[in-house]
């Protein structure tokens, strides 16, 4: 098993795919060998690019709302960890931000992964996060896979993003704040 500090630093200086971003190379994770949860969401959008701090935007104020966290527990590394499916911006689409990097998780997301022997609990953030770690088990779509987020505990909770641009799907989905957020909390204090 590799030094995690070593690896996060390797990670950080990452430039695999710098020619495919439009803001430049910047790897936006955190982890600690101690983390007990483990956040998997898809890439950093242009906030967190320009801070270097995962989830410093609406989205990760509705995502910290949602676990019940305060900052200070949230961004404790020895407690949580952040390693998104991509780990810079990936550039602007049609209709939002470009799918992340596929570089990412070749390269990186299993080697880091093995040096979170703590991990209880791994929410799955978005499509991208749930395709990837539930691979032939994830439903179709993410409403399906999310709706039977029980069938995943204890390892992972599915979980819509966070985004503002999400508004729709909230509204349309109201049982996901109703039912899953609550037991999600619940989960999460009882994991920190």
């Amino acid at each position: 098993m590799e030094a995690l500090e070593s690896l996060l630093e390797q990670v950080r200086a990452c430039r695999i795919c710098e020619e495919h971003l439009p803001l430049g190379p910047r790897p936006v994770l955190t982890a600690s060998s101690t983390a007990k949860l483990l956040i998997v969401g898809q890439a950093p959008g242009t906030k967190v690019h320009a801070s270097g701090i995962p989830w410093n935007d609406q989205s990760g104020k509705r995502l910290r709302q949602w676990l019940g966290l305060e900052p200070e527990v949230f961004y404790d590394a020895s407690k949580v960890a952040i390693i998104p499916i991509g780990f810079c911006y990936p550039g602007k689409g049609k209709s939002g931000d470009l799918p992340p990097r596929p570089e990412c998780t070749r390269h990186w997301h299993q080697r880091l992964l093995a040096n979170l022997p703590a991990v209880e609990l791994t929410l799955l953030v978005g499509k991208y996060a749930q395709d990837y770690f539930l691979g032939a088990k994830a439903k179709p779509s993410l409403t399906e896979t999310v709706t039977n987020w029980h069938q995943y505990l204890p390892q992972y909770m599915p979980m819509p993003h966070p985004s503002p641009l999400n508004q729709f799907w909230l509204r349309r989905n109201p049982w996901f704040e109703a039912d899953a957020v609550p037991y999600v909390q619940q989960l999460v204090h009882n994991i920190i």
